[in-house]
């Protein structure tokens, strides 16, 4: 396995006591001596979704968080790389025969391996990333030694949708996501609403393609791996006139880069990490990133487990703990207005405070 990128596991020292704080724990108030010398016979383990550990998203990100506490605490780990859903089940036994204490799946996709496997190993800890764990109705419910890590994107992707919406020259953004699932829709609520509060504050009529977050319905290319598909759709987009687009589909939102990159005049939004640092090859397009700290919450996970305190509570990141957050603007920087920095750092103060309020149907509970 290739050295995987680090910025993650630095998000993750900053935001540790916070996040803990956030879902209804106390930060832990060991020492990091006293965690280094637990975590010797401590072993955490993650399984990845179909997209293995490079998918430069979120695979990678819990990656760089697992390594990142091993660094720290001194743990073992172990991984398995899944290549199709086929794997999940038997990858994520492989890690309860090698004796892991504390399993992370990464991606809803892995929610029924793990959770099969949580009910059968009642000694052993789990976390998932991105997903609740739910019935056979699909009804959320709380398993007794599974904690889920979960985002509310809505926040962040209003910041996005704001920047977008004051940066486009065509007047149209789009957006569209891998499936329709709440942890891609969360996205996509919080981008279109805020591109609505652009046109509010400015009488603006930019428009949204591919979502509507009064009916639900969108655009999905039914994949998170295929890039061919993700430059379709991109492509379909530029056709009718999105000059800025919101892929929110893992490794096919690379496509959809391509796409923009080979049209010379459209630019990308990235999501779950940093696309300037994570998709290098496309960072000339890439305005910003609505970015989730993975890492953090899979770092805080394991210290939690190896420090006694594992809790079934969600995890939710939000703007507030760190958890979510919007990228630097990074090469445009000097092309963004100051006053729409201005009206981006006010609107993030007020999403912070709760003094404003992103609504999505779709977001954690």
């Amino acid at each position: 396995m290739k050295t995987l990128t680090k910025f993650v596991a630095v998000a993750g020292v900053a935001t540790l006591a916070l996040t803990a704080c956030s879902s209804g724990q106390k930060a832990s108030s060991e020492s990091s001596s006293d965690a280094a010398s637990k975590g010797a016979s401590f072993k955490a383990c993650a399984v990845s979704d179909a997209g293995g550990w490079d998918d430069k998203s979120f695979n990678e990100s819990a990656y760089n968080g697992l390594k990142s506490a091993q660094s720290k605490l001194g743990i073992q780990i172990n991984t398995a790389e899944s290549s199709s859903s086929a794997d999940f089940v038997p990858n994520t036994e492989s890690m309860v025969s090698d004796g892991c204490n504390l399993i992370i799946g990464v991606g809803f996709n892995l929610e029924k391996a793990l959770h099969a496997s949580a009910n059968e190993n009642k000694d052993v800890h789990y976390a998932l990333v991105d997903s609740s764990f739910s019935d056979d109705s699909h009804k959320t419910v709380t398993v007794e030694n599974a904690r889920p890590l979960l985002f509310n994107t809505a926040e962040a992707a209003y910041l996005a949708g704001y920047a977008a919406a004051g940066m486009t020259k065509t007047g149209k953004v789009a957006t569209f996501g891998g499936v329709q699932i709440p942890s891609v829709t969360v996205f996509m609520d919080g981008f279109a609403d805020g591109v609505a509060a652009y046109n509010k504050a400015k009488g603006t009529n930019v428009q949204v393609l591919g979502w509507d977050k009064a009916s639900q319905n969108g655009s999905f290319t039914q994949s998170f791996d295929d890039q061919a598909l993700g430059k379709q759709q991109a492509q379909q987009f530029i056709d009718q006139g999105a000059d800025i687009i919101m892929p929110v589909a893992g490794p096919v939102g690379l496509g959809a880069a391509a796409a923009a990159q080979a049209d010379g005049k459209t630019y990308i939004i990235g999501v779950d990490s940093d696309w300037y640092e994570s998709a290098p090859d496309y960072k000339s397009i890439v305005l910003t990133s609505v970015m989730k700290e993975i890492g953090a919450s899979v770092e805080q996970a394991i210290t939690d487990s190896v420090n006694g305190k594992f809790a079934v509570t969600p995890y939710v990141g939000t703007l507030a703990n760190g958890g979510v957050s919007i990228a630097p603007f990074h090469d445009f920087d000097s092309k963004v207005p100051s006053d729409l920095k201005d009206e981006l750092t006010k609107l993030t103060d007020q999403i912070k405070k709760g003094e404003l309020k992103v609504e999505s149907a779709n977001s954690p509970k």
